[in-house]
Parts: C-alpha cells; sequence; structure tokens
C-alpha cells in the first residue's frame, strides 16, 4: 500500500523523479473536458478570495442593535447590514459545493485505469495543477476565515433575527434567499474551523467509498505521489531553478501539506500515526527554511512568530489529539497545521 513514508522519510531515492510544471502546463486533448469544466470554477475562485478578504462585517450595527433593542430603528439598521452579508455567505457556500464537484471530477481522471497514479501526474500536468489551485485555494480561504470572527457572528445574528420574527409570526424577505434548510447547511458549514478543507476532505472520502471497484490505493497513492513531487521539486536544485516566480516554492508547500491531510482523511491509518513512521521533523525544518528563505529579512509577522516557536513536542502532541476519532478530533490541529502552511 501506497504510504507518506516515501513522501517524507529522509530519503529521496524512492520518491517519482520529474518536474510537475505549476506554472506553465497546458491541458491536451484528452485533458480538455476536465480541464474545461474544472477551469470554470476556479476563474471564480479568485473574485470568492476577494469578497472574503474585504469581508469587514456589521459588528457595529449588530453591537448598537444589541444594546438598544427597543430601538427599532437600529434594528432596521442592523438587518439591512447583515442580509447582503449574508447573501455574500450563501455564495461562498454553493462555491464550496462547486468546487467539490469539481475535485471528484480530477480524481476521476488522476485515478482511472490503466495507468497509475504516478503516470497520470506526468501525463496529465494541466490537471494536476487544477489540483493542486483547489488545494492552494483551501488553504487561502480558510485562512481569511479563520481570522475573521465576524463571519459567524454575522451569521449568528441573522439566525436569532430570523427565529426571533418566526416566533412572532413574521416573515422577512431575506428568508427567501435564504431559506431554514439552507441557514441550517450554512450554519454546519461556517462552524467548522477550515470549512473548505472539510468539504475537500468529505469530498475525497466519499469519492473512494462510492467508487467500490477503484482500489483505495490509487486515491491515496494519487495524494502521496502529489505530495512527494512537491517534495522532490522543493530539495532538487535543478528543479527548484526551473521556477520563473519564487512564490511558486511557497505553492509547492501549500500543496504538499494540503494533500497530506486528505491523505490522512482516505488512508485506514492515516498519516500522523507513531506506526506510518513519518518524518514529520524533516517537514516541519523543511518549511522554516522556505519561509526563512522566502522572507529574507522581512519583519515577522505574528502568524511566524506563532508557528516558528512551536516546538516538535507540540506538533507531536497536536498529531495525536488529530488521530482521535472525527467526532472527537481537535480542531487546533487543522489550525496549526495551517498556520505552518500559510505562513
Amino acid at each position: 500500500m501506497g504510504n507518506l513514508i516515501k513522501v517524507l522519510g529522509k530519503d529521496l531515492e524512492n520518491c517519482p523523479h520529474f518536474f510537475l510544471d505549476f506554472e506553465n502546463a497546458q491541458p491536451t486533448e484528452a485533458e480538455t473536458a476536465v480541464w474545461n469544466q474544472v477551469s470554470a470554477v476556479l476563474e471564480e475562485a479568485h473574485g470568492i478570495l476577494a469578497e472574503l478578504q474585504s469581508y469587514n462585517g456589521a459588528g457595529q450595527e449588530i453591537r448598537e442593535a444589541i444594546q438598544n433593542p427597543g430601538d427599532l430603528q437600529l434594528q432596521e439598521k442592523a438587518w439591512n447590514a447583515v442580509c447582503p452579508l449574508v447573501a455574500k455567505l450563501k455564495r461562498f457556500y454553493e462555491f464550496s459545493l462547486r468546487l467539490e464537484n469539481a475535485l471528484r471530477s480530477l480524481l476521476e481522471a488522476l485515478t482511472s485505469p490503466p495507468y497509475a497514479p504516478m503516470q497520470h501526474l506526468e501525463r496529465e500536468q494541466a490537471l494536476a495543477k487544477q489540483f493542486a489551485e483547489i488545494l492552494h485555494f483551501t488553504l487561502s480561504f480558510d485562512e481569511l476565515k479563520m481570522t475573521n470572527p465576524a463571519i459567524q457572528n454575522d451569521f449568528s445574528y441573522y439566525r436569532r433575527t430570523i427565529s426571533r420574527n418566526r416566533l412572532n409570526n413574521q416573515q422577512l424577505e431575506a428568508e427567501n434567499e435564504v431559506n431554514n434548510e439552507m441557514a441550517n447547511r450554512m450554519s454546519l458549514f461556517y462552524a467548522e474551523a477550515t470549512p473548505m478543507l472539510k468539504t475537500l476532505s468529505n469530498a475525497t472520502t466519499k469519492f473512494v467509498s462510492e467508487n467500490k471497484t477503484l482500489p483505495i490505493e490509487d486515491t491515496t497513492d494519487c495524494l502521496s505521489t502529489m505530495a512527494c513531487v512537491c517534495r522532490v521539486m522543493l530539495e532538487t536544485p535543478e528543479y527548484r531553478c526551473r521556477f520563473t516566480n519564487t512564490d511558486t516554492m511557497l505553492f509547492c508547500m501549500r500543496v504538499m501539506v494540503g494533500v497530506i491531510i486528505l491523505y490522512d482523511h482516505v488512508h485506514p491509518v492515516g498519516a500522523f500515526a507513531k506506526t506510518s513512521k513519518i518524518d514529520v521533523r524533516h517537514t516541519h525544518r523543511k518549511r522554516k527554511e522556505e519561509v526563512r528563505a522566502h522572507e529574507g529579512k522581512q519583519r515577522r509577522t505574528r502568524g511566524n512568530e506563532v508557528a516558528e516557536s512551536c516546538s516538535f513536542t507540540r506538533m507531536k502532541m497536536i498529531s495525536r489529539s488529530y488521530k482521535r476519532p472525527a467526532e472527537q478530533r481537535n480542531k487546533r490541529t487543522y489550525i496549526y497545521i495551517y498556520v505552518s502552511a500559510i505562513h
């Protein structure tokens, strides 16, 4: 069974040695149908991130409405401020569903017989690049979501207002756009510390469970090979020098972290179990080296300080909590991994 020992071990000899062109890969005729489908989704990704980055929330209006419950003018002001924000949150949620379908299409293309996962990634580099871009978007989206408490505050206020008006037999126009069923699904989505990652993880797990005829090794090997290729490109000078943009190295690092997390969800043993003999220390050290090289003498942000101050002992402790049953997993696990990948 493919595993991450080959991916994160100190020996690169067993890793596939080929250059995955994340900067210039173009689809072949065989890839075009899937590439066009996924490309239509990815074209929206930049707009989604821009909207989320500029999301300021309605905190001031909500505070004033809560402090003055009898002032109808302030209640209306808060409601009018929250409604367009909730509509925006709905678009983010609906985009996650389209992203889930795009991921499924890529997994089908990159794991289908007769080729092995390594052959797929080498032959169908445009699709591999799109897979990497989905992971990169996921990390970026969840980073912005985690650092913006206004998202959940706004949505909580919206739901409380809807519930209060329903008790008073009143129905607001906004309910036509975000009904109770949609609000429940959105609430579960935004309650996750990393909602986009959760969506991709569920999609990958569902893909494995629904494709009974496809060996699970094909999916896990696809993920581990992608992580392996990223590591090889980061540690092989002849590949690194082919990057025309220095940001591509950090892109590789993010992708490597993303596929490891997906692998951990799908693989029966997981990526962080002691029995896997994964050299997590090496990966953590490599990440810090790349971050320092990329930032140079720039002033370190608080996020970087947090990530670099986390000891390997801390990482092992969080990894152990991560391998609890799914319903008991500590959300700080993903948060730590994300800080490690993002900063």
